[in-house]
């Protein structure tokens, strides 16, 4: 058996995690994640204070993720930290710090892709989320569209053009005066709105559409965020209306990845679904794939939102993952805000 310490710091989460694993079993020692909340204040994360926030975290989260699994440093095979893609300052406090226990420590270190790990991260709570499979990547600052043939080879199929899923939800949690993140109070608050009081265009969702098109996978929010700004100033009664706007906009957004991933699935004959990201917390979303995709008879999968959300353990699975088919990296490792996910075609 091997273990595997996972350091995540990619963002506003400080997480260390220790898994025990070999081949395509892997067990979770421990997970701990210590969330910033200073950003709440904001509307949004601030870069420098996320950076500061990991340099006094990373030490006691690591030693508390040692300790819950029992085990010491010594005992630790491979370190596995996100090196990309991620805000700058906040990668390297984690990277820095991974890359000096396993120099100190003589240890193999591998820098996993933080998006490879939220398609490793379902696997953990579901162990048939394995390839082939369709994954729809979800979060503040992801959209993906991918095809999984098997572990280390993806096909991106669509992404993005613009917003995000998680940064939509963001900033229309904002239009409509909810806190941040914007997430589950949008989730919250559409659950008591009425489908039929407002409707948002479904964006680069066309019936027309056919694969030979540019934008048949890709998806586009900023339009539909255009669309609510000017609904919420046409608004007579923000109170009475902030309900039926939140369930508008959730629809819309909802109706769009559905679709676009039940084409995939379609496309390639999957009969898996995986779900990653902080959005794939979203009840709403996970029911309508589910029944977008059932004439097909495949089955979806969603991580629990503490897999869902950045951890380390996913990280560590990725890690994992490559210990046993790659070599590790080099001591100029480095953290970079972009980065395709590695084995990615396109």
């Amino acid at each position: 058996m091997t273990l595997v310490l996972g350091i995540e710091t990619s963002c506003d989460e400080t997480s260390a995690a220790v898994l025990e694993g070999h081949g395509s079993a892997a067990r979770v020692r421990s997970n701990i994640i210590l969330s910033q909340d200073v950003h709440r204040v904001f509307g949004g994360v601030v870069p420098e204070l996320a950076s500061r926030a990991h340099l006094t975290a990373i030490v006691p989260v690591v030693g508390r993720a040692l300790d819950e699994a029992s085990v010491s440093l010594g005992d630790i095979d491979t370190i596995a930290v996100t090196h990309a893609p991620g805000l700058v300052g906040a990668l390297l406090v984690g990277l820095c710090y991974a890359k000096a226990l396993a120099f100190g420590a003589g240890k193999r270190i591998f820098g996993v892709h933080h998006m490879e790990g939220h398609l490793f991260a379902t696997s953990l709570e579901h162990p048939d989320a394995v390839p082939p499979f369709t994954a729809l990547l979800v979060s503040g600052g992801h959209t993906l569209l991918i095809d999984c043939p098997r572990w280390g080879h993806y096909h991106l199929l669509g992404a993005t053009r613009d917003d995000a899923a998680g940064e939509a939800f963001d900033k229309v949690a904002k239009l409509l005066g909810l806190p941040y993140p914007g997430g589950r109070p949008i989730e919250q608050l559409a659950a008591s709105g009425d489908p039929t009081r407002f409707r948002f265009p479904r964006p680069m969702l066309r019936r027309n559409q056919t694969r030979a098109d540019a934008d048949y996978y890709d998806v586009s929010f900023s339009g539909l965020k255009t669309a609510v700004l000017l609904a919420v100033r046409a608004s007579p009664d923000m109170d009475a209306d902030r309900a039926h706007l939140a369930r508008a906009f959730q629809d819309a957004l909802i109706e769009t990845l559905a679709e676009k991933t039940a084409r995939a699935a379609r496309e390639f004959k999957r009969q898996r679904i995986v779900l990653g990201g902080g959005v794939a917390c979203n009840r709403a979303l996970t029911a309508a794939i589910v029944e977008r995709v059932a004439a097909l008879g495949a089955v979806v999968y969603a991580p629990s939102p503490r897999l869902a959300t950045d951890n380390a353990a996913m990280i560590a699975r990725a890690g994992l993952f490559h210990a046993g088919h790659d070599a590790a990296h080099s001591w100029n490792l480095n953290a970079y805000a972009t980065l395709p996910i590695p084995g990615l075609a396109t």
